[in-house]
């Protein structure tokens, strides 16, 4: 039946847009045959580090249209928190919002998120990386508009405490922390950060499979390599346990303002690093992920990384002003004004060609880092609770990390994973 509504919603929702969509005027962003609605009144989903130049962006928008009446509210919401609480009431949601790459499957399925308008299709996708396409692409239909191509975390420290030298691996970065007498911070219980941990040892995902398309889908993993990869992490954790915190990575910037300071390192995302970097100063840290000795070979620490997309609400009262400004705001201008201003890597081309973005260190360590990852993208909802209990029972005080008690800890989350 969930599967039926999307689906008459869909088509509904297609109907009125391809009505709205007859006109002959030019889109200001350079697309063709679309106009807003008179008297538009929008709601926009940004987060916190970012509202500010959204609403400047807004703005922007509203002097291209000067005749059109538009008005637009900014609105505080963490990409992450964008599906669940779209789904719990669309018709009171944004009508534009920004959201991760994985939570496009649920969107999708719940019919609640309006794909690109046809005549904006073909500029986004020309515009764009081919990987964001991809991530924003479902069934060969593109259902939203690439925003950031950076949708992942980098190792940050303060150079006068950790060396670039010891940023180099996982136990330089923990000794370093220690002789400074300050703390390493991860978010080590949530699923979005301890999937590092297996996915150094080589597990990864490989999309979703079963009838509803909803299991997660795993590789042929070498177990005792990845049992292996849990232990050495953990060992780590409880030897430096007295610098390991595994907290909010908010928690690094606030340690680093500190006077005196209460954090070395940590690893921490994108969106963070301009008040990271304005906290530091010319002593801003900034790499891909370190590497981590496993029974005498240092393997690179394998992330997530994903990109962050533009959705229109399909429940939007002005599906054409919706859809213009969701394009705009995902347009060259707009993403290079985030790059600069709020260390945001695009996923335009040109502007991630640049040097407002080349010479950025946070956005450079993340792109690097991208290149040591897992797409984030068809990750099944049921993955990020049990991958967060596995990161919580490496570093947990009364945690044991033998071979048995991590091979079952392994088995047990890649079941739960599946629910098995």
């Amino acid at each position: 039946m969930k599967r039926i509504l999307a689906m008459i919603i869909a088509v509904v929702m297609m109907a009125t847009l391809f009505v709205g969509c007859n006109g002959e005027a030019g889109n200001k962003g350079g697309a063709t045959a679309l106009e807003p609605e008179a008297g538009a009144t929008l709601k926009v989903w940004a987060p916190d580090a970012a509202l500010d130049v959204f609403k400047t962006q807004c703005d922007a928008f509203i002097a291209q249209y000067p005749d059109a009446g538009i008005t637009i509210e900014v609105v505080a919401q963490g990409e992450g928190d964008a599906a669940t609480n779209l789904l719990n009431d669309p018709e009171a949601a944004a009508d534009v919002f920004s959201f991760a790459c994985d939570q496009l499957n649920r969107l999708n399925d719940a019919g609640v998120i309006m794909p690109v308008n046809t005549n904006l299709a073909a500029d986004v996708t020309e515009r764009n990386s081919e990987a964001s396409i991809a991530a924003a692409t479902l069934n060969d239909i593109l259902l939203a508009y690439p925003e950031t191509g950076d949708n992942g975390y980098y190792l940050v420290y303060d150079k006068s405490l950790v060396s670039d030298e010891d940023a180099q691996t996982l136990e330089g970065v923990f000794e370093a922390c220690r002789k400074a007498g300050k703390k390493f911070i991860v978010d080590a219980g949530n699923g979005f950060y301890s999937c590092m941990f297996p996915f150094t040892g080589g597990l990864t995902i490989e999309g979703l499979e079963g009838e509803d398309n909803d299991i997660q889908k795993f590789n042929e993993y070498d177990e005792a390599e990845v049992v292996a990869t849990l232990e050495a992490f953990a060992k780590l954790f409880h030897e430096y346990s007295d610098i390991f915190f595994a907290t909010d990575p908010a928690k690094i910037s606030a340690g680093l303002a500190e006077d005196p300071s209460t954090v070395a390192a940590g690893i921490d995302g994108s969106w963070n690093a301009a008040t990271v970097s304005s906290i530091l100063g010319e002593n801003y840290g900034a790499a891909k992920l370190p590497t981590i000795n496993v029974n005498g070979t240092d393997k690179q620490i394998i992330s997530m990384h994903g990109y962050k997309l533009i959705g229109v609400n399909a429940m939007s009262k002005f599906p054409n002003a919706a859809q213009l400004l969701a394009d705009y705001l995902s347009g060259e201008a707009c993403q290079l004004e985030r790059a600069e201003k709020i260390s945001w890597g695009p996923s335009n081309t040109a502007a991630a060609a640049n040097e407002v973005v080349t010479s950025n260190p946070a956005i450079s360590a993340i792109l690097e880092q991208s290149a040591n990852s897992v797409a984030q993208v068809n990750i099944a909802s049921t993955f990020w609770d049990p991958m967060g209990n596995l990161g919580n029972n490496l570093f947990k005080e009364d945690a044991k990390y033998d071979t048995e008690t991590l091979t079952a800890l392994l088995d047990k989350t890649i079941k739960n994973i599946r629910d098995e």
